[in-house]
């Protein structure tokens, strides 16, 4: 008889990540995640947009944060990211109504840079 054996790197729907809230080590609230950004071409995650700031949706800022950044913590379901409340607040962000160009090369990079990331292209 085969035992099953449990998947440890078992795929999660992008819904059950949407509204997921992010802390930093120091377990200061950052935000939650909005919205989830696929590479069509490759399949994989480029970046989970986090809102940040503004109050009831007001006057929020949306980060756009290369996936890779994150560590999911399973006990408290929230996704960590180790990032200074100072740091994050200086992070290239964008408004809800204009989203930055997600095909330019130069804003992938220099995002992928500021979060001290491998592009997920490379």
């Amino acid at each position: 008889m085969i035992q099953a054996q449990s998947f440890s790197n078992s795929p999660v729907k992008a819904s059950s990540i949407i509204g997921s809230g992010v802390v930093n080590l120091n377990g200061d609230n950052l935000g939650d995640i909005k919205e989830i950004v696929i590479d069509p071409n490759t399949g994989k995650v480029a970046y989970a947009v986090v809102s940040f700031g503004g109050f009831l949706s007001m006057g929020e800022k949306l980060f756009a944060i290369p996936f890779s950044s994150f560590k999911y913590d399973p006990a408290e379901n929230e996704y960590v990211l180790d990032i200074s409340r100072d740091r994050m607040e200086a992070a290239p962000g964008f408004d809800a109504d204009h989203w930055p160009s997600m095909s330019d090369e130069k804003w992938n990079r220099d995002v992928y840079k500021y979060y001290e990331r491998t592009p997920f292209w490379e």
